[in-house]
């Protein structure tokens, strides 16, 4: 199952390390965020992945285009034509696409730019600037035994995102933005989608979590996979620090490759 990654926002709450790079690739322990997210599905068996670029999409593109060579020990030698020798390679078992999804294009317009690319296939995505232990295999079964279009992974934590409202049953009845009031259960990404979510997206200004998210929660078409263990969004750079201090004390729950 491929795996889409949404990593083409501004990040302007981050803005003291995204002036210079994307969110998704501000470095928590000497890697992207975006590349621990890329470990940890890859630790499941998922290492297809489309990545939905905008801002400062070259800096994403040159920083795969060199992974092979700085990730591996290599010797130039100069006085055999230039020849290069590489001593190991640790290159990840990886297929990666990367798509340019437009500058200002909302995350519904970026999800359906990519939609060539996915092959009619129910495929993952996420937040590029998110991690969790969320139990993939799981969250695949799960949406694969009850048949709707759309699984979401639902966290209960108390910060102030997309608010849920779901039934004993694990139907999402209605999908909305935060008020003052709510706390609790919240959209932790890590979904999984057929394609017909493609047909809720009208295009590049619509933004996933409001009108597609609203609707298919109306028809009865959006599930909650309930995740009890860590989840973690950098969203400013305190969210960072606290992401490299696990790191740090060797208790960063996603780093399980």
């Amino acid at each position: 199952m491929k795996v889409v990654l949404l990593a083409g926002g501004f990040g302007t709450r981050i803005s003291e390390e995204s002036h210079l790079r994307p969110k998704p690739m501000v470095e928590i322990g000497g890697k992207p965020i975006l590349w621990h997210i890329m470990k940890y599905y890859s630790h499941f068996g998922h290492n297809e992945f489309i990545i939905c670029c905008g801002y400062k999409q070259h800096v994403i593109k040159e920083w795969f285009a060199n992974y092979y060579l700085h990730n591996s020990d290599i010797t130039f030698d100069f006085t055999q034509d230039n020849k290069m020798i590489v001593h190991n390679n640790v290159a990840e078992p990886w297929k990666v696409t990367l798509i340019d999804t437009g500058l200002n294009t909302m995350t519904g317009g970026r999800i359906k730019r990519i939609k060539d690319y996915v092959n009619n296939e129910p495929f993952m995505l996420t937040y590029g600037d998110g991690v969790s232990n969320v139990d993939l295999d799981k969250l695949v079964e799960f949406h694969k035994s009850h048949g709707k279009i759309a699984t979401m992974t639902a966290v209960n934590v108390g910060q102030q995102f997309g608010v849920l409202e779901i039934d004993e049953d694990g139907t999402i009845n209605k999908f909305r933005e935060k008020s003052d009031s709510d706390g609790g259960v919240i959209n932790a990404g890590f979904m999984v989608l057929n394609p017909e979510i493609f047909d809720y997206i009208e295009g590049d200004s619509t933004v996933f979590e409001k009108q597609p998210l609203e609707t298919v929660a109306a028809e009865g078409q959006l599930k909650a996979y309930m995740h009890h263990g860590f989840w973690k969004c950098m969203d400013t750079q305190r969210d960072r620090e606290k992401l490299e201090e696990m790191i740090a004390s060797g208790e960063a729950p996603w780093m399980v490759w």
